[in-house]
């Protein structure tokens, strides 16, 4: 054998390699979202029927309002620190404190803005004492986040499904229905989100300081924090429109209806975002696998593995919003009688899911090769959202805004997977038309499902939607390197040592 087929077997194995590394990643953190899912579903069930849906669009504004501060506080480094750790100019340690010190830093200033001014995170109602403090759990959003991407970086996804889908959605529900039965009932909700995030922060932070140890030497710099805040602008205004994107709906809402409709929206949108939390549980571990090959020069790898992952995410997707979106009315009508008239906002909701998968794989890549061009899009995205809802939610309410998102998702659906495949000279599409035609029959099955009782449409029917959709895509379209996903093990290969 020659030595040039000799580097093109090693080149394959590591490729191999990094797919499985991808595959198991991906697994990690899917598992860790069934447990979210577990968890969240009661919240929201608790939320529903024992504070209402005034309470809990009270909660949901307020939410977003704090947690758009902290993406600002970030300034990119969710994402933006495994280049900094890849790059190795100052030991590990190091940087992740410069990130917790900037991050916290940010959060610090823009609590006490919202500190001063409680009346941008609630804006209607009566403030207590204690709405007056609460923009301050953005210090543990941010911490639990830094030391969470740092982690990833060191390819320990279980801290992220231990912080974000244990300990959080957890702690939540049971405060929650705790404190539903007792004299604190009216800030029940945001007690239970602020021990939330206490919990997660420090679940976070330990094992972040048992992995990098204390920075030993280190010493805070002011012009090595406003460099490294300079680095990461492009890739926080990607983090914020991101976010922005899936939270100026409720914004715009609020301002037009009531916290009611605000309410019956939230639940919609935490029903429908759990498809796009199928795609959050490969970031953890795509980013380091795409910065090390970008690193190398390896730019077929990073467009290999970008159309792998949207080929997993599509196809895990679009089974879930099949069976979501055939039986909505049955599962909005879990949390109460008035949330049965959401169906139509999930359902328009998950289509707007389904259209931002590919740009969202996307953007995994394009925020490391063309960060600017990625913001920009991001950009234009948040404008046409914004235009399209203000046009539509006066007249159409939750279901204006829900469009809203459908038709910027749709845009930059195809503006980022185009950009992207121009730029690495390669394909990065995940679709296949086994997807179509698995989706068909699926689709003709929900169809007959939808005329059962609601109980059996949300026991046999999702089972039913999602075995006949699972079941033609793996027969007919998981091949090869597609199967690694399900696989147990990596037949002997040392996947951490590849990438």
């Amino acid at each position: 054998m020659s030595a040039a087929d000799n580097i093109a077997g090693d080149a394959a194995g590591v490729t191999a390699a990094e797919t499985a590394a991808l595959a198991r990643g991906g697994r990690t953190s899917f598992f860790g979202y069934l447990l979210r899912l577990l968890a969240r579903l009661p919240f929201l069930f608790i939320a529903g029927r024992m504070y209402g849906a005034d309470a809990l669009g009270r909660f949901a504004y307020a939410t977003m309002v704090v947690e758009l501060m902290a993406a600002f506080a970030l300034v990119g480094l969710k994402r933006g620190l495994a280049v900094e750790l890849a790059r190795g100019g100052q030991p590990e340690a190091h940087a992740v404190a410069d990130g917790l010190l900037l991050s916290v830093g940010g959060a610090l200033l823009g609590a006490a803005l919202l500190v001063a001014v409680p009346q941008i995170v609630f804006p209607n109602g009566d403030i207590s004492g204690l709405d007056h403090l609460f923009a301050l759990i953005a210090v543990a959003i941010v911490t639990s986040d830094l030391c969470l991407a740092a982690l990833a970086f060191r390819h320990d996804i279980a801290a992220t499904v231990r912080a974000r889908s244990v300990a959080e959605p957890w702690v939540l529900s049971i405060v929650a229905a705790a404190l539903a039965f007792t004299a604190w009932k009216p800030d029940g909700l945001i007690i239970a989100y602020l021990a939330s995030m206490v919990v997660a922060a420090l679940v976070s932070l330990v094992p972040c300081l048992r992995s990098f140890g204390l920075p030993h030497g280190w010493r805070p710099h002011p012009g090595r924090m406003l460099q490294l805040a300079r680095e990461n602008l492009p890739l926080a205004g990607a983090d914020i429109a991101e976010w922005g994107a899936r939270r100026i709906d409720i914004f715009i809402l609020g301002r037009f209806a009531s916290a009611e409709v605000v309410g019956i929206y939230y639940v919609a949108q935490q029903i429908a975002s759990l498809p796009q939390r199928l795609k959050s549980s490969f970031d953890p571990i795509l980013a380091p696998v795409l910065t090390t090959n970008l690193a190398g020069g390896r730019i077929e790898k990073v467009a290999s593995h970008v159309r792998q992952v949207s080929f997993w995410v599509g196809t895990a997707q679009l089974g879930v919003v099949l069976a979501l979106g055939l039986t909505g009315k049955a599962g909005m009508g879990l949390f109460g009688p008035v949330f049965a008239s959401g169906a139509l906002v999930l359902a328009v909701l998950l289509a707007a899911e389904l259209l931002a998968a590919q740009a969202a794989v996307a953007e995994s890549a394009l925020i490391y090769v063309a960060r600017h061009a990625n913001l920009m899009w991001s950009l234009a995205g948040i404008v046409v959202q914004v235009a399209a809802s203000l046009a539509l939610v006066p007249r159409f309410g939750g279901v204006g805004a829900a469009g809203g998102l459908a038709i910027s998702a749709l845009l930059l659906s195809v503006a980022k997977s185009r950009l992207l495949a121009r730029l690495l000279g390669f394909a990065v599409a995940g679709w296949r038309w086994v997807m179509l035609f698995a989706a068909l029959p699926a689709f003709a099955a929900g169809l007959l499902i939808m005329r059962l009782p609601e109980p059996l449409q949300l026991t046999l029917g999702l089972v039913v939607i999602l075995g006949i959709f699972g079941g033609i895509v793996w027969r007919f379209g998981f091949k090869g390197d597609d199967r690694l996903l399900f696989a147990r093990g990596l037949r002997g290969q040392d996947v951490s040592g590849a990438v």
